[in-house]
């Protein structure tokens, strides 16, 4: 444990003392213990703490104090070198750490309602229609020269460029992670008190879970954010291509691929379950830019490892 976590918690008079009767009957930390040897002065509670917070340690068929040598100075008192800062400074909490709830800034929020109404164009023609109409402007043109499914090519790997960065730059990596530490640290405590059978450590770790709950949201929030402008991005693509197919927009000649296994098929035919042609095609495009745009720029979309 961080010589910081092991001050703050010995700050709780219960832990400190049962660490004292642990330190006293260890002869020093030198000897291994059991729950049966300090049953008689600790409770569960203090005991399964100590375990949970790495202050003792798994060794041989007992359990051993994992720093005697510190903690011997820790409860004579000599921890005036170890602490940062001025005397009235807190100490680190030793229960839930409190984590930035993270917030969205309103043109996070403005680019997420601009999604939603863009969505809306998967079922009102009309949204569809003029989404359609203002980027023929810039594709009309090479739509005449270049065969759609080179269209469709070149748009995914556009897409697939500007969601890789906006997915890295956007993504609070750190904060994430901490939200991942901290449910991983409440369910291996909570499977360690299972073990013991220790069921107020059990009830204790529920609360804490309980008090967590936010997270859940925290996370959604944070992965989410960057996902809104991917979406307000990507989605007008999707009703141009969804135009360009249905609406008969499509050059002479231009009705489909030839794929293995499947054959020759048509843009608008189902070729995995109900997507059709196009939707895959665009998507198996999409997958392979992102991987060589990753590879390439050496940018990561997700939490660190």
């Amino acid at each position: 444990m961080p010589i910081d976590q092991l001050v703050a918690l010995l700050e709780n008079e219960s832990v400190r003392e049962a660490l004292a009767i642990v330190y006293d009957r260890s002869d020093g930390g030198t000897e291994e213990l059991e729950w049966s040897d300090v049953s008689d002065s600790l409770s569960s509670d203090q005991w399964g703490t100590l375990i949970e917070r790495e202050v003792l340690v798994s060794a041989g068929t007992g359990f051993a104090i994992a720093e005697p040598d510190r903690v011997e100075q820790l409860l004579a008192g000599d921890d005036s070198s170890e602490r940062t800062g001025t005397g009235d400074e807190p100490s680190e909490h030793t229960g839930l750490d409190d984590i930035e709830s993270p917030s969205w800034t309103s043109a996070d929020k403005a680019a997420g309602v601009f999604a939603l109404l863009l969505f809306a164009g998967y079922w009102n023609a009309q949204i569809r229609n003029i989404v359609a109409s203002v980027e023929s402007v810039v594709l009309g043109p090479v739509a005449e020269f270049v065969p759609f499914h080179l269209i469709i090519v070149f748009l995914a790997v556009v897409t697939g460029l500007y969601s890789t960065v906006l997915q890295s730059r956007l993504l609070d990596r750190e904060k994430l992670e901490e939200y991942k530490q901290r449910m991983e640290d409440l369910r291996e405590r909570k499977e360690a008190a299972t073990e013991r059978g220790d069921d107020a450590a059990l009830e204790r770790i529920q609360e804490e879970q309980i008090a967590a709950a936010g997270d859940q949201l925290g996370m959604f929030k944070l992965q989410f954010r960057p996902m809104v402008w991917i979406m307000l991005l990507t989605i007008p693509v999707f009703l141009w291509l969804r135009w360009k197919v249905r609406s008969g927009h499509l050059g002479a000649g231009e009705t489909g691929l030839v794929v293995p296994l499947a054959g020759s098929v048509t843009w608008q035919q189902s070729l995995v379950g109900p997507m059709q042609t196009w939707i895959v095609w665009y998507f198996v495009c999409s997958m392979a830019a992102r991987q060589l745009i990753q590879k390439t720029l050496d940018l990561r979309t997700g939490s660190s490892s």
